[in-house]
């Protein structure tokens, strides 16, 4: 029994040692693989030309779906918020409430999710597909930067892309909350407005931007890596696209919202 417990508590550490092997590996891999992604600036050639094609893949296609959840964030913020602060006759800070819950959380990091779902998804199965393809291998033997041609322009445009799509949820949010708070439930909308103009500062719109920023960089990025590293999960073609994809999305959402903890960690005040 004795022997049996010494094995099992030997196999236990062997598997601690071994997944805290691979989590630093993938860790490094990932920092290298984004500091080839920023480097890929220098010399790539039509670069803006790609970046103009990222940003309507990861804005103009996602904006429908950023736009609906949204203004169903701002209905029930608004609905669940009016019965909260009306247990203590505080519903004139409805506006207060929702503004600052969207500026300061729910807008960056719901917006991150949806377009990770939806831009960050689609980048890890192309750039599966082009590996499995070996169309990344063709880029390189004729001397193009694979990692300036294919990525980099989705790392520039995200830090454009998610901001801006972090603003147009808090903006639609707040007039379904206004639609929940006025029109639904009785609240003037004068209060309602008020309220907004009263509650949110620069710091909080500054905090909104910086939150999406950082998640789009490093979110961008994981499923760019993933993608791009598809060959490397042991599996070949469509099931190594699927794994690489789903593993991208997964991360990057956990990503978003550990991300989420550390900046708001060190911002709140």
């Amino acid at each position: 029994m004795i022997l049996l417990g010494e094995e099992v508590c030997a196999k236990m550490v062997g598997n601690l040692g071994k997944f805290f092997w691979i989590t630093v590996s993938e860790f490094g891999d990932f920092t290298l693989f984004l500091f080839r992604t920023v480097a890929g600036v220098i010399g790539s050639r039509r670069l803006m030309r790609r970046v103009w094609r990222a940003i309507y893949e990861q804005g103009v296609l996602c904006l429908p779906v950023v736009v609906i959840v949204g203004l169903f964030t701002g209905l029930v913020l608004g609905l669940q918020g009016y019965y909260v602060l009306n247990r203590f006759g505080s519903e004139t800070l409805l506006g207060a409430l929702v503004s600052l819950s969207l500026t300061r959380e729910m807008a960056p990091v719901l917006a991150a999710l949806v377009l990770v779902g939806q831009a960050g998804s689609a980048l890890a199965a192309e750039l599966g597909i082009q590996r499995n393809s070996e169309q990344i291998l063709a880029l390189e033997t004729m001397g193009v930067n694979s990692y300036g041609y294919l990525v980099t322009p989705r790392i520039l445009s995200a830090l454009v892309v998610f901001p801006m799509q972090t603003a147009i949820f808090v903006i639609v949010g707040l007039w379904g909350g206004w639609i929940s708070g006025s029109w639904i439930l009785g609240l003037d909308a004068g209060v309602y407005w008020s309220s907004i103009e009263k509650a949110i500062e620069m710091r909080d719109v500054r905090e909104s931007f910086l939150k999406a920023a950082v998640f789009g960089f490093l979110c961008i990025g994981v499923c760019a890596h993933q993608g791009y590293n598809a060959h490397r999960c042991g599996l070949r073609g469509a099931k190594a696209v699927s794994f690489s994809t789903t593993r991208a999305v997964v991360v990057s959402s956990v990503l978003i919202l550990a991300t989420d903890y550390v900046i708001t960690s060190f911002l709140i005040s």
